[in-house]
Parts: C-alpha cells; structure tokens; sequence
C-alpha cells in the first residue's frame, strides 16, 4: 500500500514540475538594453533564403534568423494574424552570432489591428 502511495505521489509531483516549466525568454536581464524590432517569419515576410518557415528579426534595416525561440513558440505561423501572413512587433534582447540573432529574452507584442478590431 505505502508502495502504491509513494508512486501515485511521485507521479503528481512530477507533472506538477514538469507544468511550471518557465522558458528563459520570458524574462529580460536589467543591465541590457531591450529593443523593438520587427519580427516575422524570414521567408515569407522578409524574403529571406531558407527551407522552411522560419521566425526572424529585422533591426537597424537587416534580417537575421533566430536562435533561440522558433517561431510556433508564439501561435499559429500560418493564421491570419501569424508571422508568415503578418509583420508583428516584439520586445528582445540578445546577440548577433555568424548572421543569426540569438535571442535571450523574446516577448512578442500586442498585435495593434488585432485589438483595434475588438473595440
């Protein structure tokens, strides 16, 4: 019986970890400097080169993949509002590596036409 309690308990506690999992993105570190940027996906909304969708930044006019996060962490790619039919705004910090920007906090913004729409 206590073999029983211990294994139901042990299996709660782990789904329980498992669930308040926090993605390191969703904090931004205070001694860097967050920026706005223009994220989409590259492909389709920057005309970048690639193999499939793909989310990407656009910052001081250039395009840059993202390491990091991908873009179905943020929704449906292909929905009306998504990154491959829309350009959307996102708060970031991070670094450009070998032509890649490698993000370390990536929080997309309030899509402004979605929330006019439901006013």
């Amino acid at each position: 019986m206590k073999t029983i309690l211990f294994s139901f308990l042990f299996t709660v506690i782990s789904f329980a970890v498992q669930g308040q999992k926090a993605s390191k993105l969703a904090v931004p570190d205070p001694s860097k400097k967050v920026q706005v940027v223009e994220a989409a996906c590259g492909e389709c909304q920057f005309g970048m080169e690639g193999k499939s969708c793909d989310l990407a930044v656009k910052m001081d006019g250039k395009s840059y993949f993202v390491d990091g996060t991908s873009i179905d962490e943020h929704g449906d790619a292909h929905a009306k509002d998504g990154f491959c039919n829309r350009i959307r705004k996102a708060e970031v910090q991070g670094e450009i590596v070998n032509g890649r920007f490698r993000a370390s906090y990536f929080r997309l913004l309030e899509d402004k036409k979605k929330k006019a729409a439901k006013k």
